[in-house]
C-alpha cells in the first residue's frame, strides 16, 4: 500500500484530479448499476462519466507535459549546472500521469459501454 502512495505521490499534482474524476466516476456507474438492477435504464449520467472516460488521458497528457518540463528546468539547472538526478524525476512523473489517466479511463470504460447498451437496447 506503502508503494502505491509514493507512485502517486511521484506522479505530480495532476494525479489529485485524475484521483478524484476516477472515484466520481466509479460512483456514478455504481450507482447506475444499481438502478439498472432495479428496471430503471434511464441514461441520466452516462454522459458524465463519458466525459471523464475522455478526460482522464487528457489530464495524463498534462502530467506528461509537466514532467517533461520539470525535466527539461531540471537539465537546465538554476545555477547552469545540469541535475541528471532530478531530470529523472520529472520523466518519472510524466509517465506515471500517463499511466494513470489512461488507466484510470479504461477502468470506466468497460462498464460505462455495458450500461451504454443496456440504454440503447431499452430505447
Amino acid at each position: 500500500m506503502r508503494a502505491l502512495i509514493d507512485t502517486f505521490l511521484k506522479g505530480g499534482p495532476v494525479m489529485w484530479p485524475i484521483l478524484v474524476l476516477s472515484l466520481v466516476g466509479l460512483s456514478v456507474l455504481v450507482w447506475k448499476a444499481l438502478e439498472f438492477r432495479a428496471g430503471n435504464k434511464s441514461p441520466k449520467g452516462l454522459v458524465f462519466v463519458s466525459t471523464i472516460i475522455t478526460a482522464e488521458p487528457m489530464l495524463g497528457i498534462l502530467g506528461t507535459v509537466t514532467g517533461i518540463m520539470q525535466t527539461f528546468g531540471a537539465l537546465n539547472g538554476a545555477d547552469g549546472v545540469a541535475n541528471p538526478m532530478a531530470a529523472t524525476a520529472g520523466i518519472g512523473e510524466a509517465l506515471i500521469t500517463t499511466a494513470a489517466g489512461l488507466v484510470a479511463s479504461l477502468v470506466l470504460l468497460f462498464p460505462y459501454n455495458w450500461l451504454d447498451a443496456q440504454v440503447e437496447e431499452e430505447g
